[in-house]
């Protein structure tokens, strides 16, 4: 388990994002409640489903355990895909947040 593909690519997306937050669209959306609340969804969520597609009794996605850490929790689930979900989703919202109008009342252009 050398961890050097699928968990350098899933850090790295987490970097990547938390600096594009950081340097260009500080937006604050990483600290408002609202951000965090619907987290908590997408993770209860992707906990349902990644556990289906990558449990280990039957698997349907099978990770090549040389490019992970090979920690697997909840579920056999391994841990680099929280990671990509995070900065996918995370991402997205950002992208959205900073498209919105300043005035929130105003309408969409």
């Amino acid at each position: 388990m050398t961890g050097f593909g699928y968990t350098l690519l899933a850090v790295l997306a987490v970097v990547v994002v938390v600096a594009l937050e950081l340097t260009v669209l500080r937006t604050g959306l990483l600290g408002k409640i609202e951000y965090r609340i619907s987290f908590a969804i997408v993770i209860a969520f992707q906990v349902i489903v990644d556990g289906w597609l990558t449990k280990l009794s039957a698997p349907i996605v099978i990770y090549n355990e040389q490019h992970s850490t090979g920690i697997r929790f909840p579920w056999d689930i391994p841990v680099e895909d929280f990671l990509f979900g995070w900065a996918m989703v995370t991402a997205v919202l950002l992208l959205w947040e900073k498209q919105r109008p300043k005035d929130r009342d105003q309408p969409w252009p």
